[in-house]
Formats: structure tokens, C-alpha cells, sequence
């Protein structure tokens, strides 16, 4: 991986030899990126752009707009399949079967759109949807066993780190450099390491595997999970930023709001882990 999330590696949404995580127009030896040479990019020796803006350039308004498009999309889904999908003793089985089966369509959509070089609409919002028919079944299951508060602290938590990240982000309290990337990126590979063998031990061993997600252990690692979802924010905060400032062309509002949702999604499992060991504790 070379970003937080895949879809950044991608065109500008890469680490160039000059630069820390973004696109490095300016930088001299800025070869390697795609903008550098584009009309639209800003000129080494004067700052200004080498040509009148297009009109087809991204904008933060872009970024909101879609981001906006494929939470919708996952927040309707998710909500349906909570409606529609009870979770209780009766059809348990089948309620999970539909969640873990949406989870897979789901990812396999994100690797097809990762590996694309152009965004596909229709693949983002296809894999917000089966990501949201995941997260309902789940969020339904932890407010039957759990209690309704559970998701709903989940859900504010998950804001409050968005909220926090960004205007950290925005005061200049959060740097994003080439150590910080590469911290947060061999952190979160042994962290998903970590995890994938505490599902191997629970799948084949049976009860809670290596301990890793119950107990004084799940809530470390849960919060481990949440502070590597934070940087992750920060880390798409400047890739998004450096391509509104560089002119990247518009299409690339998809990459950013796919690459922010997949964070979100992250966060919110974490914190929904989180606060069910906390209430199942009491």
C-alpha cells in the first residue's frame, strides 16, 4: 500500500521522491508525478499556475458533494438491512450469512476499483451500498445483544474523531511527513496482521482466538484500531488537500470520497468493538 487507502495510490494520490504524501508540484525533481507536468500544474519558479485553471478541476465542494453521495448510500442500506434483516435467535444465521456475504461483495468491488486507473462511479456507490448492508446487520446484532445505545455511541464517537482529526488537521497540530506516513502504515499492517490472526485462532480453535478483540486486550487493540483510523484521516486530509491545490481533475472526488468512507467504516467498527466489551463488562 501506498497510501492509507489504496485508491490514493493513484495518479497524484502518491508519494512522489521529493514529497511527504501528496503531489509536490513544486518540487524540482517532481518527475515522477502526473501533475507536475500537466497544464494546470503551478509553475517551479513563479508559484502560479503554468496555464488558466480548468474547468474541470477538483474542488472541496466535489470532495464534500461525493463523500456526501456514498455515506448516503451506505447509510441508506444499512438502515434497510437493519429493518429488513432482524437479527434475533430465530433467523440468526441467515441475517449473518447476508452480512458477511454483502462484506465480501463489498471488498471485492474495492479491490476492483483500486486497481482502476480511473474512478467508477458505479463501483464506489455499488460498494457503499454492500458496505452498508454489512454494517447494518452488525449494528443490528450489537443493539439486540448489546443494547441501541451501543451503536449510537459507536456512531458519535466515530464523529468526534472525524471532527477532532480535522480541525487538528486544519490548526497544523497534526504534520503529515514521509516518518509519519511510514509509522502509520507499518503500525497498521501489523495491526491487521495482529487481527487476522486472532480470526484464524477463533475460526479454528473456537471461543475468542488469541483474545485480541474481547476483554482488557480488545479494548487496547479497539483503541489502537481507532487511533490508526485517525491518522488515516490525517493522512487523506493531506492527499485531498494537495489535490484540490494541485488541480486534480474532477473525476478524482470519487478517489477521495471512496478513500474517506473506507476510513469511516474503519473508525466505526473499531468503536463499535469498543463499546461493546464496555457494555458487555457491566
Amino acid at each position: 500500500m501506498r497510501s492509507s487507502n489504496p485508491v490514493f495510490s493513484r495518479r497524484g494520490f502518491s508519494r512522489d521522491n521529493g514529497g511527504y504524501a501528496g503531489f509536490d508540484a513544486q518540487h524540482p525533481q517532481a518527475g515522477t508525478n502526473p501533475y507536475a507536468t500537466n497544464p494546470y500544474a503551478t509553475d517551479p519558479a513563479t508559484g502560479m499556475p503554468q496555464a488558466p485553471a480548468r474547468t474541470n478541476a477538483m474542488t472541496m465542494d466535489d470532495v464534500v458533494s461525493r463523500t456526501a453521495m456514498t455515506l448516503g448510500t451506505l447509510i441508506v442500506t444499512a438502515t434497510l438491512s437493519w429493518v429488513l434483516l432482524p437479527v434475533d435467535p430465530a433467523n440468526l444465521k441467515t441475517s449473518y450469512a447476508i452480512g458477511i456475504g454483502a462484506a465480501l461483495v463489498a471488498f471485492v468491488f474495492a479491490m476492483i476499483q483500486s486497481f482502476k486507473q480511473k474512478a467508477a462511479p458505479g463501483l464506489i456507490l455499488a460498494y457503499a451500498a454492500f458496505e452498508g448492508v454489512f454494517l447494518g446487520v452488525i449494528s443490528a446484532a450489537t443493539s439486540t445483544y448489546f443494547g441501541a445505545g451501543v451503536v449510537i455511541q459507536a456512531v458519535l464517537g466515530t464523529m468526534c474523531v472525524f471532527a477532532a482529526v480535522l480541525f487538528s488537521y486544519k490548526m497544523g497540530w497534526i504534520r503529515v511527513t514521509r516518518r509519519f506516513y511510514g509509522f502509520v502504515m507499518a503500525a497498521a499492517l501489523g495491526f491487521i496482521l495482529l487481527m487476522l490472526a486472532n480470526t484464524l485462532f477463533a475460526v479454528f480453535g473456537g471461543g475468542d482466538g488469541l483474545g485480541f478483540r474481547s476483554g482488557g486486550l480488545g479494548l487496547l487493540f479497539g483503541a489502537i484500531g481507532v487511533i490508526l483510523g485517525a491518522c488515516f484521516l490525517a493522512l487523506d486530509f493531506k492527499q485531498v488537500e494537495d489535490g484540490v491545490t494541485y488541480g486534480a481533475p474532477r473525476e478524482e472526488a470519487w478517489l477521495a470520497a471512496f478513500g474517506l468512507t473506507m476510513t469511516l467504516v474503519w473508525i466505526y467498527i473499531e468503536m463499535l468493538r469498543i463499546f461493546q466489551i464496555l457494555s458487555g463488562d457491566d
